[in-house]
């Protein structure tokens, strides 16, 4: 049984290709040397990754090009919001985490939302990258992936800028706050 889910009709994909280029021309610093012509015909060519782009828009991550990995052949998106996405905040990090909670639990986790939107959450490698373009989470924070030996004895991890530096903290994987949501990644 096929579903529509992860398709976007025609003029959705217009209204997203728009939105993605205008943000393109308007932050080159980001991507110098990349074309656009070409970043939009690898999106043409890879609907579920466009639907997945829309997702990341919707929940107000403002996507953006960031790098082209030569090897794979692929642009790399993040989400390039000044704060953590307003669409992804108030989620404990894990589906584990989320089970665990009995009381006053979020709507959902990050690595749960980011699995349904077809993306993975940035690393701390990642979004010390994305600092690199840019100041991002100023007033808010972002889970961040969280090595194995860290989530085996119940934490995990998030990231700031504050002062001038990136900031990389610990939680318990079951905390949630409404400053705090994730930031994605996608490779078309």
């Amino acid at each position: 049984m096929s579903t529509n889910k992860n398709k976007l009709s025609p003029e959705q994909q217009t209204q997203i290709l728009d939105i993605l280029e205008t943000r393109f021309n308007k932050n080159t610093a980001r991507h110098k040397g990349i074309e656009w012509a070409k970043v939009q015909a690898k999106l043409e060519a890879n609907p579920n990754k466009l639907w997945s782009l829309d997702e990341m828009e919707r929940t107000e991550g403002e996507p953006d090009v960031v790098g082209y990995d030569k090897k794979t052949d692929e642009y790399i998106f993040y989400d390039c919001s000044a704060e953590s996405p307003k669409g992804r905040r108030s989620l404990c990090y894990d589906h584990e985490a989320l089970e665990k909670r009995k009381e006053n639990k979020p709507a959902d986790s990050a690595l749960n939302m980011a699995a349904e939107m077809g993306i993975e959450i940035l690393n701390e490698e990642q979004y010390k990258e994305l600092q690199a373009l840019g100041n991002f989470d100023l007033k808010t924070s972002s889970w961040i992936a969280t090595p194995s030996n860290i989530r085996q004895l119940g934490g995990a991890i998030f990231s700031d800028f504050r002062y001038n530096t990136v900031f990389v903290y610990h939680n318990g994987a079951e905390s949630y706050y409404a400053a705090r949501g994730f930031r994605g990644f996608l490779r078309v």
